[in-house]
């Protein structure tokens, strides 16, 4: 049973990241059509984590009213959706998708963090939450590699209806579960009453504030390197189209050992916030060497490069997410999940469009990848009086 609550989380969460990364992967023959820059089709990630902001405020309750399962099946169904209605040629219709396919995004960990905690030991919570939450940059990967292929081959359009077919099959398949995954169900939650209630599990604990907070910042740092890596390569590097989507393919795989061994690593450290200390370390370095990044430089180091800075940026989910686990009030889990991935999705709100206004002043990515390494040195801060609070919890 363990086995099988986290292959289809992480497969559920896969298909989130991949319906959301899959435009940016082919960010620069999406411009043309809709008459926009590629820095704003990465602006389309923005609008999905502001759906997913919508939905993590009444995540939790809307998974104890209709079951991890079947708010599960819902996420496939609004991804689906939102995946179809961007095959339409429009801007307007384009980034209504994305906000439509972010409500279902938003659904995802909510739940899933209710099944894990069910069903997996404390002790090894790092590693089960991180292989689960490999499954953003396994999306990322899947993005990278098929959507520049499918624009060429069968078209854009084509691709994107294919999503939407695969999460029907994923609806399909979830069912089959629904009856005991779903078993502790409380029909009568209120889930739109209180939808400020996981945000004030959130707030009213200082540990769980200051770890919320840091979720903002690393949030900000990751999405922007996943949703520009092609545009940078293209644009600044010199990288034909196809080829640059198989070096974000590979870039995020190192994104998902990263969140596998960093769960590893905060598991045997005993201590999930120094784990996240490392990290934001090894991101503020990796972030500083890709800003100065030219066209001359081989095309191996640029590749290593970044899959350093991927290894350590879109490696902390999980380690994350089973901190909240651990601080939490044991009957407010999804509650606190919810509310502090409210902060995760602000800081993709913050962090896309501040690269976007950066890339139009400066006129490259590689210059605003530079602002990527201050925001992890305030992580670093955060995660310092993140301990300070956990400490002060434990002992009142």
């Amino acid at each position: 049973m363990p086995i099988i609550v986290l292959l289809s989380t992480t497969l559920v969460l896969a298909f989130s990241s991949l319906v959301a990364l899959f435009p940016a992967a082919i960010a620069p023959e999406l411009s043309g059509v809709l008459g926009v820059s590629s820095a704003t089709i990465g602006l389309q990630v923005s609008l999905i984590f502001a759906g997913a902001m919508l939905t993590s405020l009444v995540g939790g309750p809307l998974t104890r009213r209709l079951g991890p399962c079947r708010t599960s099946q819902l996420s496939l169904a609004l991804l689906g959706g939102g995946a179809a209605m961007m095959a339409m040629p429009t801007l307007p219709t384009f980034a209504l998708a994305s906000l439509v396919a972010g409500l279902g995004y938003g659904m995802t960990n909510p739940a899933a963090s209710v099944l894990l905690v069910r069903f997996t030991p404390p002790e090894r919570r790092g590693l089960i939450f991180s292989v689960k939450q490999s499954g953003v940059p396994l999306g990322g990967v899947i993005a990278g590699a098929s959507a520049p292929v499918l624009a060429l081959v069968v078209g854009w359009q084509a691709g994107l209806l294919l999503l939407s077919a695969i999460a029907l099959l994923g609806i399909v398949a979830l069912q089959w579960r629904r009856e005991s995954w779903d078993d502790q169900r409380d029909p009568d939650t209120s889930w739109l009453a209180t939808p400020f209630s996981g945000l004030d599990v959130v707030w009213r604990q200082r540990s769980l504030r200051y770890v919320a907070l840091l979720s903002l910042c690393f949030s900000a740092i990751q999405l922007s390197v996943s949703a520009f890596t092609v545009a940078l390569l293209v644009e600044d590097l010199d990288f034909g189209l196809v080829e640059a989507g198989l070096v974000m393919s590979g870039v995020q795989v190192t994104g998902v050992v990263g969140r596998i061994g960093w769960g590893e690593i905060g598991d045997r450290l005993g201590d999930r916030l120094m784990a996240l200390a490392i990290i934001a370390c090894t991101t503020a370095v990796a972030a500083l060497l890709v800003a100065t990044m030219t066209p001359a430089w081989p095309k191996w180091l640029v590749i290593v490069l970044l899959g350093l800075l991927s290894f350590s940026s879109l490696g902390w989910n999980g380690v994350f997410l089973a901190e909240i686990t651990q601080l939490a009030p044991p009957h407010r889990i999804a509650d606190a999940a919810g509310g502090c991935l409210v902060f995760t999705y602000g800081g993709v709100l913050l962090g896309l469009p501040m690269v976007t206004l950066l890339h139009s002043v400066v006129g490259d990515y590689t210059s605003v990848f530079a602002i990527l390494a201050g925001i992890s040195v305030a992580g670093l801060w955060l995660i310092h009086q993140a301990r300070r609070a956990r400490c002060m919890d434990r002992i009142s």
